[in-house]
Formats: C-alpha cells, structure tokens, sequence
C-alpha cells in the first residue's frame, strides 16, 4: 500500500495519508487563503553539473583542446551546439529552451559558484543550501531564513514547499514549510468511505488540538489548501510528444499547479540527481544529455504550463560545483569548482550570457585545472530575493555576505 507523506518544516511533523483520502480529512483545518503574488522557484542539480558542456565557450580553443571526446561541435557541425552570441552555445539537448532564450525569458550566468574551495559533494552542497560557504555549524537554510525575514500578518500554509520526500537542508528552520511529493492525491478516496474517512479525520482533528498544538492546525491549513489542487490545470497536455515526464518534470508540474491555484507558494524547490559524471559523460549523447534533456522538457513544460502567469515566476538552476576544463581516461570530467546557472521566468532580463568570464588559458584556471568562480552564487541569489523577492535586508539571510547591489549579475528587469 503505497503512502503519500507531508512534513511541516518548523515542527519536524510528518502525517502520513495511507494511499488514499476525501476530503473529510481536510474539513478539520479552516481555510487560509493564498493569492497571487510573486514566486521563486529552485532547481538543485546534485552531483556537480559540467556547466562547459551546457552553455559551451565553443570559441575558445582551449575548450576542445582539452575535450577532445567530449567536446561539443560548433554551431552548424553535426550534433553542434546552438548558438547564442558568438561565443557561447547551448546543448543541443536543450534545444526546447532556445525559444526563451530568443524573446528574452532565459539568461545563463556563467563560472559561478561557491567562494569555498571544498570538491566534497556532501560539504559543498550543504554550504549551498545554508548560504554560508565555509561555515558547517549553520542549522537552518537560506530559504528559510528569507521567510523569517520577511514575516506575513497572514501567510499560506503552503508559503514555503518542496517536491521532496523529505524537507531539504535549504528551507529547514523556524519559519513553516511543507514537502510533499504528490499534491494530487494527498487524501482518503471515496472509496475509503465515508465512515473510515469520517474516523481518519477524527484521529488526526484530535492530535493536532491535544497534542500537536499549531503545529497541527498548520498541517491542516495546508491539506486543506492542498485539497483545492484538483482542479487545477496540470502540465500533462503541456509535455513534449512521445515523451513521458520524467521524474523533474513531474515535479515541476505539482510547483506548476500550485501556482495556478493561487495558493500563496512564494518559495518552491525541486531537485534532479544524476550530474556526477566521471566516466561516459559523452557529448551530444550521453549521460549528461540525459540529464539536460530532462531539465530542458522539464523547465519548457513548467514554462508553457504557467502561460501569462511567469510574469510572477522566476526559476533559477543551481549545482554545488562545476567540473574540470580537462576529460580524463574514463572520458568524463571530475569534481571542478566554477560551473553555470540558468534563470527562467518573465522578469528575467534574458538572451545573455551574465557574470565575468575568466577565460579557459591556462593561467585563469583555477588550481591550474578548473574553471574560476568569478560570481558568488550568492550574488545571483540576493539580486532574485531583493528584486523578485522583496527582501530589504541580506544579513539575516546570508550571515557573513558582503556584496552589495554593484555585486548582482544583472539577470532581472530594472
């Protein structure tokens, strides 16, 4: 029997629905209103994502030299890249989101990366969701600390979410958040019954007044809340032709259905594994094409299920570290440092290639081997939560950070 499970950040809750549930189970909680508002949505790509095979410097010479298996074409070759300045192209892999790119929705903010130097994926990834480089006593993450603080008189149960089983390092803290990975069926079905649902909701109506306390009516705000999700527009008319949604897709579609439901999500977050490649990473085949040709369906079906309601939305991409310039014996690429993030949405200022490119010559890599981090990934955070976000104060949210507006890459829409 399958179980559908749904935690609240701020109190480590965890309700289990067993397979099925109507809404009896959500009558118990009153209902907290959502709306439209702005949204921001990431996308984690764990395992480290070789941001040279995504947007490609396929002008510099140094790119094939050291590739020389997996190096992509130039523009017009066979499986080459697709062109975006003259410099750089994209994947062909992502070929859905080169129409975004060309009206102005998609940028790319190259050798970007974390200021520490770790190429542990455990380490790095962790600094990344915390929002302190360097700094491994942090308890909560940056995610969470931008909803603390930016306090709401009324707020969503369903402010913060996750499409994750488990609540990720990045929205752990005091403030509420939810991670769910299925908004459609979270409930008892009719076929349960109405006298089994009838006792579910009893059960659980009672644990969150005696024993949960808030906590509990929090739950219930948000499955009530989630209850309304059915009738929401989902993205399956929306996806690719002969393609099945794969497992980011499907994800993005429930962020996608949220908001269309008007729901009050201001913060969403999603991740995609599988970007260690060390061996077989292949050129416009292979493994890490797999990969891209996911997050392109994936970020072009959330793009075309949301319609005129991007407006709202931005969408950024983030890995822990890039790979190395250099392919090695097993024609892959190992743990590097600088790598690339996409931004999608209607207020990106798009159709560039953002952030100080250091160059591939031997004497701009770093360690003499990696790609240079020449933007902090929190520079390109803080100009999202300021400018889409509407933080007015970064301290709380990134202790230790001391960029200034000067420091943002320039990926919105004054």
């Amino acid at each position: 029997m399958s179980t559908r499970r749904f935690f609240l950040g701020s109190s480590g809750l965890a309700l289990a629905a067993f397979g099925l549930a109507p809404r009896a189970l959500v009558r118990a909680a009153g209902h907290v209103a959502g709306g439209r508002g702005k949204t921001l949505v990431v996308v984690l790509q764990r395992g480290a994502c070789d941001g040279l095979n995504v947007v490609v410097p396929y002008a510099e010479k140094e790119y094939t030299q050291a590739r020389p298996t997996i190096a992509l074409g130039r523009p017009g070759d066979k499986d080459g890249v697709l062109d975006l300045d003259g410099r750089f192209g994209l994947h062909p892999a992502l070929a859905p989101l080169l129409p975004l790119w060309k009206q102005g929705s998609l940028a790319a903010v190259h050798a970007i990366g974390s200021p520490d130097t770790t190429r542990s994926h455990f380490d790095a990834q962790d600094f990344l969701e915390s929002g302190t480089p360097g700094l491994k006593s942090t308890r909560d993450g940056w995610m969470n600390r931008h909803l603390q603080a930016a306090p709401r008189d009324e707020v969503s149960p369903l402010r913060a979410v996750s499409i994750t089983p488990t609540l990720p390092r990045v929205l752990q803290g005091r403030a509420s958040a939810v991670a769910l990975t299925d908004a459609e069926h979270f409930a008892l079905r009719e076929a349960a019954g109405t006298r089994v649902a009838a006792g579910f909701e009893g059960m659980y109506a009672a644990a969150a007044k005696d024993a949960l306390g808030g906590a509990g009516r929090e739950t219930f705000g948000a499955m009530e809340a989630l209850a309304e999700v059915d009738a929401a527009p989902s993205m399956r008319g929306s996806e690719r032709p002969g393609r099945r949604g794969p497992t980011l897709t499907a994800a993005l579609r429930e962020v996608a259905r949220l908001v269309r439901s008007d729901l009050g999500v201001e913060l969403a977050f999603v991740e995609s594994n599988g970007w260690d490649h060390h061996s077989g990473e292949g050129a416009a085949t292979g493994q890490l094409a797999q990969r891209l040709r996911e997050l392109g369906d994936g970020l072009f079906a959330f793009h075309e299920a949301l319609g005129s309601r991007m407006a709202d939305v931005v969408v950024v991409t983030l890995t822990e570290f890039g790979r190395t310039l250099r392919e090695n014996g097993a024609r892959g690429t190992d743990h590097g440092h600088g790598s690339v993030a996409l931004v999608m949405g209607g207020p990106v200022h798009g159709g560039r290639v953002l952030g100080r490119w250091p160059g591939l010559h031997e004497d701009a890599l770093f360690e003499g081997r990696d790609l240079a981090v020449t933007t902090d990934f929190r520079d390109l955070l803080a100009e999202l939560l300021v400018r889409h976000g509407g933080a007015r104060d970064l301290a709380p949210i990134f202790p230790g950070y001391r960029g200034t507006a000067a420091d943002f890459p320039g990926v919105l829409r004054a």
